[in-house]
């Protein structure tokens, strides 16, 4: 069987249905995992007001949605964001966006991964008294995401699907217990009064860290080709995404306020970081629940890290298929219909990577974790700010109709992005936990990989326009494979899947 077999080029269709890719986007924000690590934080900048953070930046990306819903009714591929940018912008563009898409992905990954050794091995030492090297449990971690990219869509929709029910429903009981219990001092709203953000003189790195929580939900129009009616699945997807996530973390933090009082909410986040979610939810729930929630963390590390490893492998079979990576990446699985190849590299990738930290002796969480994971943070907000600007140049050219849609809302959406952007790089000491020379170095990673595609794109074409005549070119009722864009690499995959 040979590559341009659409067995071989060409995701399952048909396989996820809105609520599982739901299921990606909520695993990839890990509720319960983003909660331990960043709602101290919110607390200590945003004060008593630290819902209000959530619920500004979930109104953002609301914005962000419709111009979002907009774009995926026009186009439809694995490549998500950088196909958007393709669309509007050209292919150098899309490539550029597509390699910092991969550097995004990828090191909020391998970040992940070393968040995830290192709170395994400290629960398993003070569970169990069993001492493991972080590096070890990582692996295990690396094992079995590696095994299940390789599997079909569906299996990995199911796993996600239970895990990301058992910490929503921890997180959901602690929510109804304490406001059932009056919390520590009664009931209060003084966490959504908007005269907090008045008092609070760190509002701005509040709404920083509350942004870290949303990450993953830009990934649901990668699942477009893989969806059951695309067009809509995707649309209702981002939407129910981002209403979920906002109403879930904003009630959350409003009752960890409640658990601890108003008045002490800030003194024990600063005090306690560490503890300041795991200490409060067996105060409300019993003592017993103590290692259960330990535990559920440990699952939210390994469902976010799955959700992203899909996502990723998507991207980068998508850039293969339209020959801005090796072609064999570009293929699927002719069994599963999953993008296998592209799944292999990035568990190659990530593993190198997390490897090659451990060899350095980085510390697990500190260093792995806070450097990388930040800068996949920031990799991800310029990618969704660039796919705004994209929509609204995109949305002009074609006329559409809907001014709002088209043009206010993504508008609207890039404002509140690149503030967040401004945001994260004035706080990047905060956000990636170092300083330095390290500090300083990694944001120029975006700009510097964002060069790199486009030199890839225009060596590229040069060596095409030098391979294949130019009558071919324009005349060709379809991209020849050296050619294909992203986006173009997918709407002939679905045509080859049509006439087979």
């Amino acid at each position: 069987m040979t590559i341009g077999d659409s067995s071989l080029t060409t995701l399952k269709p048909g396989s996820v249905g809105v609520a599982g890719i739901v299921f990606f986007v909520v695993a990839a924000a890990a509720p319960l995992a983003a909660a331990v690590a960043t709602a101290p934080v919110v607390f200590s900048f945003g004060g008593v007001g630290a819902p209000l953070a959530y619920l500004a930046i979930g109104a953002i990306l609301l914005l962000f949605s419709v111009g979002y819903a907009f774009m995926s009714g026009h186009v439809t591929s694995a490549a998500g964001l950088a196909a958007y940018v393709e669309r509007a912008f050209g292919r150098t563009a899309g490539t550029a966006c597509g390699y910092v898409a991969m550097l995004a992905y990828g090191t909020f990954i391998m970040g992940l991964y070393g968040g995830f050794g290192f709170s395994t091995s400290f629960v398993l030492e003070s569970t169990v008294g069993l001492s493991v090297h972080w590096l070890v449990c990582a692996l295990v971690a690396w094992v079995l995401v590696a095994l299940m990219g390789f599997r079909a869509v569906d299996l990995n929709m199911r796993v996600l699907g239970v895990l990301i029910a058992l910490e929503v429903v921890v997180l959901l009981v602690f929510d109804v217990v304490t406001i059932g219990r009056g919390g520590d001092d009664g009931i209060s709203f003084e966490g959504f009064n908007p005269a907090q953000i008045e008092l609070s003189s760190g509002f701005g790195a509040a709404l920083l860290f509350a942004a870290v929580a949303y990450l993953g939900f830009e990934a649901t129009a990668i699942y477009g080709e893989e969806a059951r009616s695309p067009r809509r699945a995707v649309a209702k997807a981002t939407y129910t995404a981002v209403i979920v996530i906002t109403v879930f973390y904003a009630v959350t933090m409003w009752c960890f306020s409640l658990g601890y009082g108003p008045d002490s909410v800030v003194a024990a986040a600063n005090d306690n970081p560490g503890g300041f979610v795991l200490e409060i939810m067996p105060r409300y729930l019993g003592a017993w629940t103590s290692d259960v929630i330990s535990v559920l963390v440990l699952t939210s590390y390994f469902a976010a890290i799955l959700a992203l490893h899909n996502a990723l492998s998507r991207y980068v079979m998508a850039l293969g298929r339209a020959g801005a990576l090796p072609a064999a990446l570009g293929t699927t699985h002719v069994r599963f219909r999953s993008p296998s190849a592209a799944a292999a590299a990035v568990s190659v990738v990530t593993a190198v990577g997390v490897v090659a930290f451990a060899i350095s002796g980085a510390d697990p969480f500190t260093q792995l974790f806070s450097w990388l994971t930040g800068l996949g943070t920031l990799g991800i907000f310029v990618l969704q700010a660039c796919a705004s600007l994209a929509i609204i140049v995109f949305g002009r050219r074609i006329e559409a109709r809907s001014l709002w849609r088209s043009l206010i809302a993504p508008a609207l959406a890039f404002v509140g992005l690149s503030t967040v952007i401004c945001l994260a790089l004035l706080n990047w000491d905060l956000l990636s936990g170092t300083t330095g020379a390290v500090a300083t170095f990694l944001p120029w990673l975006i700009p510097l990989v964002a060069v790199v595609g486009v030199v890839v794109a225009v060596l590229r074409s040069r060596v095409l326009a030098g391979l294949v005549p130019t009558e071919t070119r324009i005349h060709s009722a379809e991209p020849t494979t050296g050619e294909t864009t992203i986006a173009e690499s997918t709407r002939t995959a679905q045509r080859k899947t049509e006439r087979t």
